[in-house]
């Protein structure tokens, strides 16, 4: 007799929520033949909910700033809460307790975090269409307003930024809820290692714990050579064997008469030449 026998088996309270959703706490013990005198619920210190088995009805639940109990869905093990609000926000107990004559306790404790969520994904700003080797990049990632604020992040082609082009994060309070906007910047000298295929992704990422990834991701080109440039390259050597060569050598060849026949030729005028002159009279 007086050795404890009632435990807690379970307790499932999740660490985020997000802001006007349903959430569920969960508590689950073990009577080890001992009867339940009481199941309570209490936030940062406060009940808002308890079971009594032998009361009529066995549930109740007490008014609470940022508490609202889904009395048609909760029960010994489980209590829904409905819309929970940025209020909602701290630390859960669940505390179980047996029968006379022994009146034995058993609680647990886990911290929830109300989320709101941004309604816009990350805005990229400042950047330009092309870039060009030795040109400097500064650009900013702005997340939407969140609470608590987004953490961003840059990368690169696909890589992580390296820190030390990371200008921030500054955090940006407003409205009366506090919602807070995080701006994140990035600045750096363009290399060649830098392009891939001729084009620059530049991403920033949001999370949000484990509620919330959202990424943004622009694409910018390298400066390319300009088409008369290439062109012209293109005339001033044009590969071996091609028409204009073949032209060329074909004129040339017309033009050219091999020397010995140049003579012979030469030689058939004179004679003929000096045959007439004989011929005629005198």
């Amino acid at each position: 007799a007086g050795c404890v026998t009632l435990r807690l088996t379970d307790l499932r309270i999740p660490s985020h929520a997000v802001r006007n959703q349903s959430v569920k706490l969960e508590c689950y013990f073990d009577l080890d033949g001992e009867t339940l005198y009481s199941v309570k619920w209490y936030k940062d210190g406060n009940e808002f909910f308890r079971y009594v088995p032998r009361d009529m009805p066995p549930t109740q639940s007490f008014s609470l700033p940022g508490v609202t109990v889904d009395m048609h869905n909760s029960t010994k093990n489980v209590v829904v809460l409905n819309s929970v609000q940025l209020s909602s926000t701290g630390i859960y107990r669940c505390e179980v307790s047996g029968e006379a004559p022994f009146f034995e306790t058993v609680t647990d404790h886990e911290r929830m975090v109300v989320v709101a969520l941004p309604e816009e994904g990350p805005k990229i700003t400042g950047g330009k269409p092309r870039y060009q080797v030795g040109d400097t990049v500064k650009v900013n990632c702005t997340s939407g307003r969140s609470k608590p604020a987004a953490q961003l992040n840059w990368m690169i082609n696909g890589e992580p930024a390296d820190p030390k082009f990371l200008k921030g994060p500054d955090i940006i309070v407003t409205g009366r809820e506090g919602l807070e906007t995080s701006i994140l910047g990035l600045e750096f000298v363009v290399r060649h290692k830098h392009f891939k295929r001729g084009n620059m992704k530049l991403k920033c990422l949001a999370t949000i714990a484990t509620l919330y990834l959202v990424s943004n991701e622009e694409s910018v080109e390298g400066e390319r050579p300009q088409k008369a440039s290439v062109l012209e390259s293109r005339g001033t050597a044009a590969p071996s064997g091609s028409r204009a060569d073949r032209v060329q050598a074909a004129s040339s060849e017309r033009c050219l008469v091999p020397l010995p026949a140049a003579l012979m030729l030469l030689c058939h005028v004179l004679a003929w030449m000096m045959t007439s002159s004989a011929m005629s009279p005198s």
